[in-house]
């Protein structure tokens, strides 16, 4: 029996300049209740890269990690 209730996010790396692990952007539209307008979100992560394959601009898929506690 799997559980699949991680998230995954698509993101676009950012830069490449440190080892084994590379920044990625994630973009979202939110819609505040108060404006009624879409507005530009942007997250930044850092995901591991171990054979540092990743360039800039890319699009990869981001999965959560399993809970710790």
């Amino acid at each position: 029996m799997e559980r699949n209730l991680r998230k995954e996010r698509l993101g676009v790396v950012v830069i490449t300049k440190m080892e084994k692990s590379i920044p990625v952007a994630v973009n979202r539209k939110v819609k505040p209740p108060i404006y009624g307008k879409f507005v530009h979100n942007t997250t930044k992560f850092v995901a591991h890269d171990a054979q540092t394959v990743c360039n800039p601009r890319d699009t990869v898929k981001n999965r959560e990690p399993r809970p710790l506690s």
